[in-house]
């Protein structure tokens, strides 16, 4: 526990080249020299094979503040840092680098992904709504036709009042997605084996099975994690039940949608897609993804993103302060609950 402000935890940043950068302004910077001992501007690239300064920074550090690109603690480093007995992640996702070993060893952890939900989210509600409208088709053809055309006759049909939306996982972006969605007069199902129908009525949502939901929905959003049972959730059969001119939209991780069923649905024209993600992440250069013009791909851009890192810094600093006070994390990663989470 601490108290006075000469006993601050001892902290090592720990993140890729670049990051550290991007993620603190001065202001930041500021902060964090008065709530821990450290140098706010070492960073450790690399923990497995340190340099002298960064092994001595981590054999002495009570807190790693980890960020994208943060070595795996892996028992062998874990070695390295006997006085560690927190990582405050600047980001969403710990499963890259805390380990089994971290939890064998009772290392407390906390995480980003509250503050990281929120871009994720405005860029799936403003995707829902441009796939409701129909713009990126429409800005399409008038690019092709330069002419006069019945555009109201071409896109009969279309607009966002009393479309349905549906939303797969219940996740932090998901929810959030839920929130954001609230003011406008669109339909919203939801589906997510870990959510009652008690919950789901106080989100405002119905509960569907994942084939129904993709039958309704003019718009799927995938907001699952990537685990081994959620590998081609959205498969030839879910695709196969949407609509003929429905829209896919995948901020989660490429693995979730059978790519190999995807690419028939959207060359035929039949289905639209919003892919932030795709597996493999990078689509190789020859894809029909780059060229397909109901596709709108973008490069894993939808999570934060230039000043919206420093919503991610400020609430790892809140959470360092409470560390540092000896209080608990607001927002702990807890072991159990990653077997269901992202």
């Amino acid at each position: 526990m601490h108290h006075a402000t000469d006993n601050q935890p001892s902290l090592l940043l720990a993140m890729g080249p670049g990051i550290a950068q991007r993620l603190f302004t001065d202001r930041h910077r500021t902060r964090l020299a008065a709530l821990a001992r450290t140098d706010p501007y070492l960073v450790a690239h690399d923990l497995a094979a340190p340099d002298p300064q960064v092994a001595a920074a981590l054999a002495e550090a009570e807190v790693l503040l980890t960020c994208w690109g943060a070595t795996p603690l892996t028992a062998e480093v874990l070695d390295t840092a006997p006085n560690l007995r927190a990582v405050v992640h600047a980001a969403g996702s710990v499963k890259h680098h805390v380990t089994q070993a971290c939890w064998d060893r009772g290392i407390a952890v906390t995480s980003a992904a509250a503050a990281n939900a929120l871009p994720v989210a405005e860029y799936t509600l403003a995707a829902i709504l441009f796939a409701g409208k129909r713009v990126l088709h429409a800005a399409a053809r008038y690019r092709a036709l330069r002419a006069d055309h019945d555009w109201r006759e071409e896109l009969h049909g279309a607009g966002n009042h009393r479309r349905t939306v549906g939303i797969v996982g219940a996740s932090r972006i998901g929810r959030r997605v839920v929130e954001l969605l609230h003011p406008f007069d669109l339909d919203v199902l939801l589906y997510d084996p870990y959510v009652a129908p008690r919950e789901a009525a106080a989100l405002g949502v119905e509960l569907a099975p994942l084939d129904d939901l993709c039958a309704r929905s003019s718009v799927v959003s995938i907001h699952a994690p990537q685990l081994p049972a959620t590998r081609h959730m959205i498969g030839a059969r879910q695709l196969a039940a949407m609509p003929a001119g429905a829209t896919l939209i995948n901020t989660a991780r490429g693995s979730l949608v059978d790519e190999a069923a995807l690419l028939p649905e959207l060359a035929s024209g039949r289905l639209h897609a919003v892919l932030d993600v795709t597996h493999p992440e990078l689509p190789p250069p020859d894809s029909p993804l780059y060229d397909l013009p109901n596709v709108l791909l973008t490069p894993h851009i939808a999570g934060s993103l230039g000043d919206e890192l420093h919503r991610m810094a400020d609430q790892s600093l809140d959470e360092l302060e409470r560390y540092a006070a000896g209080r608990p994390f607001a927002d702990p990663v807890r072991p159990a609950s990653l077997h269901h989470s992202a």
